[in-house]
């Protein structure tokens, strides 16, 4: 959530994001109104329990024939102590109900507007143009017997697949490539449970206006997670880390669950937006004031990546209100793919400051012994959808697709995926 102290000072700079997101700035003066309300019901709540304590003070200084008449009145005391305290708690209560549904605020400098109003800080790498009729990546996974769409359709529905002898191994070797570039880049890595609490689930910002994007099961009240950054950002819940050695990072690897609501008619064909896919996602605690170069290190990183699987691609500085709730700045990394002549989404890293963190409640200590809340930022090292664009980049006219080279490794040394009938 937003820090309240940024609230009670500087609430046009909150306005100035919620504009900035397209939400409603009204909510803010709400906030301000609870948040005054709150602290207005504490304070006579303190003053009645110090009238309270100054009375029983009394009370064992009194003498027996006084005594009666004082501890009569302290019970009336302590009616209004706790009656007092009633009222606290539910402006309490109704100051954190608003101030949870006020998104991050963002990042000064990051393009305000929709989906559409990004900013394009580079473009990496020459489109790949062929001498032959490319084909897209289903047509590829067919050709290959990598990827199996029709028996994911017939055992689990729309939008599910079968990764298939060299389709799930190259999988699993990007997997692994990326794993082992945030080794060596100080993220421990941690396989994460893909089943979490409601309170966990609300703290990372993910039961909001997207909630329908989740599955939830009712019968265990524990919801599947979309990336393991939900996981990820609940590991520390309620903790004091010790960031004093720098920051806290991790690599988590989890098959992650999405329902793509309200994507009907978006692609449906192949493996772009599917129900079920594999990722592995960067995850830092950290101090707020080192969270932006922290961000850079992490598109650094996925960047790397990108260059690994030698993928021409672009970054964006998404627009404000493309961000999620959580994330006060994002940089998208896409990836060409030929077959539809534009750029698509691989890979994300988002900065969401202090807002996780306050949520769940994950606090450090500075230099001072004093606790404050720490900075939590994510970005994607590797995940599924990457398959479409490195078949369809490296696919030669035969129909096989050449490995990457950075890849091969981590496939015994295989260079190029045949057909398995020769086109």
């Amino acid at each position: 959530m937003i820090d309240s102290n940024l609230l009670r000072d500087n609430p046009e700079a909150i306005k100035a994001s919620q504009r900035a997101r397209g939400n409603d700035e009204s909510i803010v003066d709400e906030a301000v109104q609870a948040d005054a309300t709150w602290r207005k019901c504490l304070q006579a709540y303190e003053s009645l329990r110090a009238e309270q304590n100054a009375a029983a003070k009394l009370v064992g200084g009194a003498s027996k024939e006084e005594r009666p008449a004082l501890i009569q009145a302290g019970q009336v005391l302590a009616e209004r102590v706790k009656a007092a305290l009633e009222i606290a708690n539910a402006a309490e209560v109704h100051l954190n109900e608003v101030i949870w549904k006020i998104e991050n605020v963002v990042i000064e400098g990051i393009p305000a507007g929709g989906e559409e109003n990004f900013t394009v800080i580079k473009e990496v790498g020459t489109k790949q143009i062929f001498d032959f009729e490319p084909r897209d990546h289903v047509a590829l996974g067919e050709l290959l017997d990598i990827i199996d769409i029709e028996r994911g359709v017939k055992v689990s529905g729309s939008r599910f697949y079968f990764l298939k002898g060299w389709g799930a191994r190259l999988e699993l070797a990007m997997m692994n490539m990326a794993l082992d570039l945030a080794s060596k880049h100080d993220f421990t890595a941690l396989i994460t449970p893909t089943l979490v609490r409601p309170e966990v689930m609300a703290g990372t910002g993910f039961l909001g206006e997207h909630a329908d994007e989740i599955y939830y099961l009712p019968a265990d009240d524990l919801y599947l997670t979309g990336t393991s950054e939900v996981a990820l950002a609940g590991y520390h819940r309620d903790e004091i880390i010790d960031l004093s050695e720098g920051p806290l990072r991790y690599a988590g690897w989890s098959t992650c669950y999405r329902r793509e609501a309200g994507s009907a008619g978006r692609d449906t064909r192949g493996i772009l937006r599917v129900h079920q896919f594999n990722k592995l996602e960067m995850f830092s605690y950290i101090k707020p004031e080192d969270a932006e170069n922290e961000h850079l290190k992490l598109l650094a990183l996925e960047e790397a990546m990108l260059q690994a699987c030698e993928l021409s691609y672009r970054v964006i500085d998404t627009a404000a209100g493309d961000l999620g709730s959580s994330a006060a700045r994002k940089y998208d990394s896409e990836a060409w793919v030929p077959s539809q002549q534009t750029y698509r989404e691989l890979t994300s890293s988002s900065n969401c400051t202090t807002y996780q963190a306050r949520r769940l409640n994950v606090r450090y200590r500075d230099e001072n012994g004093k606790t404050q809340t720490a900075a939590t930022l994510n970005g994607t090292l590797a995940t599924t959808r990457w398959l479409v664009a490195i078949l369809e980049t490296h696919q030669q006219a035969d129909g096989s697709v050449r490995i990457p080279a950075a890849l091969r490794p981590y496939l015994g040394g295989q260079e190029v995926i045949e057909p398995k009938v020769r086109a």
